[in-house]
Parts: structure tokens; C-alpha cells; sequence
């Protein structure tokens, strides 16, 4: 055969993926489709059965963090079965369940993921920037970064904890947040409703600050010992010197002062929600209390195993609305609105 035969006849063994794309920033996702690359040796092609919505898409969609590229195809809450395997892979093997969250690669050799944080890899690969997501039939990701789902989780609820459930989970195991600890909650959404399952599980006093009223039954369902409704006048003074550890869930700006000076003497608060204005705290309260304001993203790829294997054991799910892909731009809306309560999950394959 010649070598342009060689070369066209190699061209059209490329598998051709459906997809639904953003063509430009802030549109709406189209049907699209892309040619797959070449599987490298130590990548895997999973077949997607769930993703998972997460709002980090949304602010992907419209740009809000000048890194998207377009055409662009969200999606980084995946579960899926492995199709194909590259030369190198032993760890994982055809047919077999996984799950990608936000990273599908990593140098694996920087100092932060020789230290065991990978997911601080400055050359890390994000799923959906600069890389096709999972709003698709097929992705592909590097094979360490493709986490075996333990058979107690089901496909639909796994989805979420690649990025939900390891966002809330990893700083209460980084920091110790177990046993006789009091977690404060902000945010009963998204990632608030399984954060409150995980301080129970883990054996914490767990208070949940909201300002929606209506939702302190569904609180204590998930795990909160207490509901505090934060849209009344300086509740929060109530509570000084009450918590160990404070997890930010949310997006909007926050009275900061107040839910510090609810933090024990030494105590953190953790921010994994992006709120929508820069914060203001005073050093001179943090420095006469020693307490800390800190943040996490994502975890690990150990932080990501063990949190797997804790969800299954604990049976901790989230609370899911699904929809077969092609209704994606109906609940891109719903989630524009803040109308999912609390995931959403696609239903793919």
C-alpha cells in the first residue's frame, strides 16, 4: 500500500463523536461533532453512559474565566465504561466502570504530583478546556486519572461526586474535620447537601447556614445537628465561637466578618464556591483569634479514591434531576435559575 493510501486509509479508522457544543461564548449548545485523536499509551476512550451538570459549566459556556476556547463541549462529571485502552494501561481494563472529574491528565512529574497533589499540576489537563468534555458519546482522558466506581454507587448518582463530592470532601480529609468537630455548612445547594452528609458521616456536629428557610427539614435530612436561617437580622452573632471549620458552598457575597468571628479560636474557613466579589476580612481578627480563611480545589487522585470508597461505604449520594442529553439546553436553563434541586445529571448512553 502507499503512503498516502496508508495515511487516508488511517484518517478514516478515526472514530467521529457526537457531541453538543458551545460555538461561541454564552450560546447555546448545538449537535456537534469532532474526530478523536489518536489514543495515546497510557490514555483510555470511555463510552459514556451519565455526566454530570455542574455551574462551573455554565461559567465555561459564557467565558466568565477567559480560558474557554470554541467550539467547546462542557462536561467534567463523567461516568462511564472503558472502550479502549492504550499500549501502556495495566490499571484499568475494557468494559470496566469509571469516572473522570475535572482533570483527564497531569504531568505526573512536577513537584506538586510527585508530593501526591496532582490536582495542583500546573501542567494539568483540564477535562473541558482546551480538551472535549463529557456532553458526548465518547471521552478520553489519561488512565490515572479514570477512577474506578465501586459497585454500590450507581452510575446517575457517582456522576456528581467527580466534582461535587470531592470538592466539599477533600478539605474536611486534608484538615482533619472528623469526630467531635462542629462544621459549619454555607450553602445548602449543589455542593452544601452533600457536604452536610459527609460532616455526619465523618461524626461531626454539623450546622447549616442558609438564607432559605424552606429548605432546614431537607438540612437535617442530609445531616445538619442544627439549621441556621441567615436571612434574619444578626443571627449570626448567636452563634460566635461555635465552629471549628466553615465550608463556603456559595457564590454570593457573604457578611465574612460575622461567619469569622463564628469560628472557634484557631479555626478555618474554607472557600469552594467562587463568590462573585473579591473578600474583605479584617487581618487583626484573624490574627487575635488565629483563625485562617483558606480554600481547596477538587482533590487528588488518593483524596479522589477515598472519597469514593467513603461514599459507598456511607452511602452518600446526591439528590439528582436527570435528562437525556438532548434536553441539555432546558436544563442549562434550569440551572441558570437556580432551579436543580441540587444536581443535574445527563443520561448519556
Amino acid at each position: 500500500m502507499e503512503l498516502d493510501e496508508l495515511v487516508k486509509t488511517k484518517e478514516s479508522e478515526k472514530k467521529t463523536v457526537d457531541a453538543y457544543a458551545a460555538m461561541q461564548a454564552g450560546g447555546s449548545l448545538e449537535p456537534y461533532q469532532y474526530t478523536a485523536k489518536e489514543l495515546g499509551s497510557m490514555e483510555v476512550e470511555i463510552k459514556i453512559s451519565h455526566c454530570g451538570l455542574c455551574h462551573t459549566d455554565l461559567h465555561l459556556i459564557n467565558n466568565d474565566f477567559g480560558i474557554s476556547s470554541y467550539p467547546l463541549i462542557p462536561g467534567h462529571e463523567i461516568i462511564g465504561k472503558v472502550s479502549q485502552i492504550g499500549s501502556a494501561v495495566t490499571a484499568l481494563k475494557v468494559g470496566q466502570r469509571v469516572g473522570v472529574g475535572w482533570l483527564a491528565g497531569a504531568d505526573f512529574t512536577c513537584e506538586q504530583c510527585t508530593a501526591g497533589k496532582d490536582n495542583l499540576c500546573q501542567n494539568g489537563q483540564p477535562t473541558c478546556v482546551g480538551h472535549e468534555g463529557g456532553y458526548a458519546k465518547y471521552v478520553y482522558a489519561d488512565a490515572r486519572m479514570a477512577f474506578p466506581i465501586p459497585d454500590a454507587l450507581a452510575s446517575e448518582h457517582a456522576a456528581p461526586l467527580l466534582c461535587a463530592g470531592i470538592t466539599v470532601f477533600a478539605p474536611l480529609l486534608r484538615h482533619g474535620v472528623t469526630g467531635n468537630a462542629r462544621l459549619g455548612v454555607i450553602g445548602i445547594g449543589g455542593l452544601g447537601h452533600l457536604a452536610l452528609q459527609y460532616g455526619r458521616a465523618l461524626g461531626c456536629h454539623v450546622t447549616a447556614f442558609s438564607t432559605s428557610s424552606d429548605k432546614a427539614e431537607e438540612a437535617k435530612h442530609f445531616g445538619a445537628s442544627q439549621f441556621i436561617d441567615t436571612s434574619q437580622p444578626a443571627i449570626l452573632e448567636k452563634y460566635a465561637n461555635t465552629c471549628d471549620f466553615i465550608l463556603s458552598t456559595v457564590t454570593a457575597g457573604l457578611p465574612w466578618a460575622s461567619y469569622i468571628n463564628a469560628l472557634k479560636p484557631d479555626g478555618k474557613l474554607c472557600i469552594v464556591g467562587v463568590p462573585d466579589a473579591d473578600i474583605q476580612v479584617s487581618a487583626l481578627q484573624l490574627i487575635l483569634g488565629q483563625k485562617s480563611v483558606i480554600s481547596s480545589v477538587v482533590g487528588s487522585r488518593s483524596e479522589m479514591q477515598a472519597m469514593l470508597e467513603f461514599s459507598a461505604r456511607h452511602h452518600i449520594v446526591p439528590q439528582i434531576e436527570t435528562y437525556p442529553l438532548a434536553e441539555i439546553n432546558t436544563v442549562l436553563e434550569r440551572l441558570k435559575k437556580n432551579e436543580v434541586r441540587y444536581r443535574a445529571v445527563l443520561e448519556i448512553g
